[in-house]
């Protein structure tokens, strides 16, 4: 299994980084404008869905737990051509956040059982991942 794991630390408090990664509206803003489908409740399904030149790209799977201000966790199928949808080809999304004095500490875990993943090691703001800078852009600013 490959993990990957990305940290940032945000200036701010830990319910509005939690509205930040689970409002459907504000999910649009930091995710390339994806629509995410969801209730939140262990064992119904989430989708994402994004245009991109054109085309509709898809992501499906299964909330597996929500705790609000602490963590979510989710399953995730991204298709592709060589892919089936079946359980062995689903990874699996961790959010946890850690509030210390006024700023979040949000860590993204990405586990990948699939035996084609690409190892990804650790990853943090510093190292240029755009996607959690825009988050943090995004929450510091409202």
């Amino acid at each position: 299994m490959q993990t990957t794991i990305s940290k940032i630390e945000i200036n701010s408090t830990a319910s509005k980084v939690w509205i930040a990664i689970t409002d459907v509206e504000m999910v649009k803003q930091w995710q390339y404008g994806s629509v995410l489908t969801t209730t939140w409740e262990p064992g119904t399904s989430i989708r994402f869905s994004t245009e991109w030149n054109g085309k509709l790209f898809e992501q499906w799977g299964t909330v597996i737990d929500f705790v609000p201000e602490k963590t979510l966790r989710y399953s995730l199928f991204a298709p592709r051509d060589d892919l089936l949808d079946s359980p062995e080809n689903y990874f699996f999304m961790t959010y946890s956040l850690e509030e210390n004095q006024g700023s979040t500490v949000l860590s993204i875990i990405q586990d990948d059982p699939r035996p084609q993943a690409l190892p990804h090691g650790s990853v943090n703001e510093e190292q240029g991942n755009a996607i959690l800078k825009g988050l943090k852009d995004l929450i510091e600013r409202n």
